[in-house]
């Protein structure tokens, strides 16, 4: 009997001893494993970080400044600095092969040419020389002209904003966003794209939101007035309602003391020069045919080359026809701009096949006319319904490049078979359509058609399938949001990267005429959905629209003449201010909810799907969104089937469940009774058992 006693003792003895979170053979550790796949959600900033890497930062900021070397006509030195994030784990900067690194800080050299972060900075900088000359073929641009297509002459320069190729490495259950900003150090001024070093005077226009801004350089001669360009710019951004608006198209006039080869360029987004000399009352209006190009969104991804045509044919094509209706020409000047695509060489080569063009520019000559000759046909057809606008709206709203296939089938439902005949026709073989008359102008282009309203339905935003609060502009009219979106006139939303953002529609026709509906949702200016519907007349319909935003960042989506202002976020953004578990203790397979208490940690609205880890991984809650200052729970169930102490952590949060069955649960229970913690619970356990041991043996 004493032996058997002291057998039991030695037992519970090993139990008491093991750490939290083992409970003999088959328990497993509380303590996360912070590599690989369950790497913690959220972490503290870095060493080295400072007040500006806040936990609820989910945004990646990239500051380059320009500056200019007058002394060294031909090259310009850049400075980029990288702000990071708390949930930053690592970076990888890809440079232009033309970069000449000048100073490193915070980053080292790789054997692949790249720059690493060391991951102690907490703003690294890269500062490099760039040369500005370039000449040859740019997105946009006459390629088999002589002569530059940016250049710097030591008095002023227009350069590229040199491109980075950035790689980012965080756990794996936090979204990154970027923010880019460009500015030039002295005189001169950038957009996105595009920078220019000297002296200017900078216009601008708001359209619907979107600012034109015209940068006019001390060194340039202005042939037109800096409001006219701008009256000009604004009518063709109202007039084309295809998409691809961004928030700020930036044109210079560029001196034109140079060898130019092009008379314009077109570069990134919407950023664009134009010749200082060039005129707008000219069918070949460069200032129009640039714009036009700047709300290409879907040649920003590239087309195959049956269809690139279309890039230089859609550009030259309305920048005559938006002139005309906007009476800067006659129709004859419009005519015969067209009718040059009619003569050899332009003529004898198939548009959808660049091989066969014996002039390069045979997409700028030809292009247009085959162009404009689809349209007519199109709105024929249609009686006036459908024109191909239309099309070049469904093309932008694509992702993957645009193909030949993809412009005529976007043709075929807008216009039917027969209108997918012609543009076959002439696109697929060299036959050249004939430029049609004034008068056959008139009965194609001159046709009403419905008037179909759009805009924001009653039902509310879904967001992953749950109805999702909105907040009033004015209740947030004090949030800086650290972007160019102007929240003005429209309510404010806060929704987690990667989650569905479901809009409600209401389309209504308000003609006397069955007209089709074209209801798109724009996010930042590009379409994310589109959906056509025709709709009798007086008749109304309601539809829903579907996007799921992946980077954390402020956009300005539109529903018709609606607005919402979204503020995209990840899991960073939710500070946790207090973790609880209930219950605290439980039987192997029984299951215990974890309720997170958050708030929105900065002065910005926040949302995300709260990451809660175990030593079984991770599991999220539901989706959440908080205004500045509030403060909201969301939670998990939880279940564990091993006997232990298991740590639960959200945020910078822990709380520890306790998952006990038989004997360990009997230690647990002792365990937590006030006087019997440690030793003098496990003796008292003992004696216990020894004593029921002796009292059966009875």
């Amino acid at each position: 009997m004493k032996s058997r006693f002291a057998v039991c003792v030695v037992v519970i003895l090993l139990i008491g001893s093991l750490p939290a979170g083992i409970a003999g053979a088959g328990g497993f550790s509380s303590v996360p494993d912070t590599s690989g796949a369950s790497e913690p959600a959220v972490a503290t900033a870095t060493s080295g970080g400072s007040s500006a890497m806040a936990d609820e930062d989910d945004v990646l900021h990239q500051r380059t400044e320009l500056r200019h070397r007058p002394d060294r006509p031909g090259e310009f030195e850049v400075e980029t600095t990288f702000e990071m994030p708390a949930p930053m784990r690592g970076l990888e900067v890809d440079l232009h092969d033309d970069a000449a690194v000048v100073a490193l800080e915070g980053f080292e050299a790789t054997e692949a040419g790249t720059y690493r972060w060391d991951e102690a900075t907490a703003e690294p900088t890269i500062r490099y020389a760039m040369p500005a000359d370039r000449t040859g073929t740019v997105r946009h641009d006459h390629g088999d002209r002589d002569g530059y297509t940016f250049v710097d002459t030591g008095e002023w320069g227009v350069v590229q904003v040199p491109s980075v190729g950035l790689s980012l490495r965080t756990p794996k259950s936090v979204t990154l966003g970027i923010e880019k900003t460009v500015t030039v150090d002295g005189e001169g001024t950038a957009g996105s794209n595009i920078a220019f070093f000297g002296p200017v005077e900078e216009y601008e226009r708001t359209v619907d939101g979107r600012t034109i801004r015209l940068v006019v350089p001390e060194a340039a001669d202005l042939h037109e007035a800096p409001d006219d360009i701008l009256a000009e710019l604004a009518a063709a951004s109202e007039r084309l309602a295809v998409g691809s608006s961004s928030a700020e198209t930036f044109v210079v006039a560029a001196p034109t003391d140079v060898d130019w080869g092009p008379r314009g360029v077109q570069y990134g987004d919407a950023d664009a020069w134009v010749a200082a000399d060039a005129e707008l009352e000219t069918a070949a209006n460069v200032w129009l045919h640039e714009y036009v190009h700047a709300r290409q969104g879907f040649a920003n991804g590239e087309t195959t080359t049956d269809a690139r045509w279309l890039v230089e044919a859609q550009a030259e094509y309305y920048a005559a026809l938006l002139g005309y209706e906007r009476g800067s020409i006659r129709f004859s000047e419009f005519s015969d701009h067209l009718e040059r695509g009619e003569r050899s060489p332009y003529a004898d080569g198939t548009l959808d096949d660049p091989a066969t063009w014996e002039d390069g520019d045979t997409d700028y000559v030809k292009g247009p006319l085959v162009y404009g000759e689809i349209d007519r046909r199109l709105r024929l057809a249609t009686d006036g319904d459908r024109t191909l606008e239309d099309v070049f709206r469904q093309l932008n709203a694509r992702e993957d490049p645009v193909s030949e296939a993809d412009f005529l089938r976007a043709l075929e439902d807008a216009g039917g078979a027969g209108v997918r005949t012609v543009a076959e026709r002439y696109v697929r073989t060299p036959e050249t359509p004939d430029t049609w008359s004034r008068w056959e102008h008139g009965d194609a282009f001159d046709r009403p058609s419905a008037t179909v309203e759009y805009g924001l339905g009653s039902e509310p935003v879904a967001v992953a399938g749950q109805a999702w609060e909105r907040w009033d502009s004015s209740e947030l009219a004090a949030v800086d949001t650290g972007s160019s979106a102007d929240t003005a006139g429209g309510d404010v939303m806060a929704v987690p990267a990667g989650e569905s953002v479901s809009v409600p529609v209401a389309m209504a026709n308000v003609d006397d005429r069955a007209g089709t509906a074209d209801a798109t949702l724009e996010a930042n200016g590009d379409i994310v959905a589109l959906e056509q519907r025709s709709l009798e007349a007086g008749e109304s319909a309601t539809t829903r629209l579907s996007w799921t935003p992946t980077e954390p960042g402020v956009y300005d989506v539109r529903i018709g003449g609606d607005r919402l202002t979204v503020f995209v976020r990840s899991s960073p953004s939710l500070t946790v201010t207090d973790l609880r578990v209930d219950p605290d203790s439980v039987d192997p397979g029984e299951t215990v909810t974890a309720t997170a208490t958050i708030a929105a940690g900065g002065d910005l609205p926040a949302a995300g799907t709260l990451p809660f880890q175990t030593a079984n991984g991770i599991e999220t809650g539901n989706p959440v969104a908080l205004a500045p200052g509030e403060t909201g729970t969301t939670a998990v169930e939880l279940t564990f089937d091993d006997d232990g102490r298991y740590e639960v952590t959200a945020g910078d949060r822990t709380a520890t469940v306790t998952v006990a069955g038989g004997i360990s649960k009997v230690v647990s229970t002792i365990d937590s009774m006030p006087g019997f913690g440690g030793a003098v619970g496990i003796v008292a356990l003992a004696v216990a058992l020894a004593i029921g041991s002796i009292g059966r043996r009875r």
